[in-house]
């Protein structure tokens, strides 16, 4: 029973991935409305390319310097 469930978890994992995004999405939209979700959305990716870039050990510093440019 594991092994089928596994099976079909990767062979259909976009299709899944995408349907539980897209139904996550409606929620919050929903619940919320449009423009926080926009907000909501803007963080979330935020969030993922931040940890991306600590992901591949990038000093967070650097990352924020390159980012958000000293102001003279």
């Amino acid at each position: 029973m594991y092994n089928v469930v596994r099976k079909i978890l990767t062979l259909y994992r976009g299709r899944i991935v995408g349907t539980i995004s897209g139904l996550s999405f409606a929620f919050v939209y929903l619940h919320y409305g449009f423009l926080r979700t926009l907000f909501i959305l803007l963080c979330a990716t935020a969030g993922y390319y931040i940890g991306l870039r600590l992901d591949r050990d990038e000093d967070l510093r650097a990352l924020l310097e390159r980012l958000l440019p000293p102001v003279d």
